[in-house]
């Protein structure tokens, strides 16, 4: 039995496991991220400023204003239903199969009542749809 002191020697901290752990939470936390494209994008819309026809027998428009009210060649529907609104693009479409639908959307209008129409005219038939955009001033 040796009961004399021994000189003690300081404990030393093995740092390779603890790094080889990281690097797997590293590499873990990598794969399962997503990343919100949404926020990476600065848009800027472009201003349409063509000049308007006079004539245009050719198109259908509808007007929808902020408050979800639709009006179709300047024939207020109201609050209408997507089979309403289905029924209505029918009776204007069936006189101009090749009509352009021209969707005029107030700024504050919601996107339920955009894609609304947007389904009503694909319903209808029409398959040539636009947007109508301000012109811009100053210009």
């Amino acid at each position: 039995m040796n009961f004399r002191p021994q000189a003690d020697s300081e404990p030393e901290i093995n740092l390779i496991p603890f790094i080889d752990v990281l690097l797997v939470i590293l590499i873990f936390l990598m794969l399962t991220t997503t990343y919100s494209r949404f926020n990476e994008l600065q848009l800027t819309l472009p201003l349409a400023n063509a000049e308007q026809l006079s004539e245009r027998p050719q198109e259908i428009t509808v007007a929808i204003d902020a408050g979800g009210q639709y009006a179709i060649d300047g024939q207020l529907l109201g609050k209408a239903t997507p089979s309403q609104l289905t029924a209505e693009l029918r009776q204007f479409a069936s006189s101009r199969p090749e009509a352009i639908l021209i969707i005029s959307a107030d700024a504050m209008a919601s996107h339920q009542s955009v894609i609304s129409v947007m389904e009503a005219a694909r319903n209808a038939g029409l398959v040539r749809v636009t947007f109508a955009t301000q012109a811009a001033s100053g210009d």
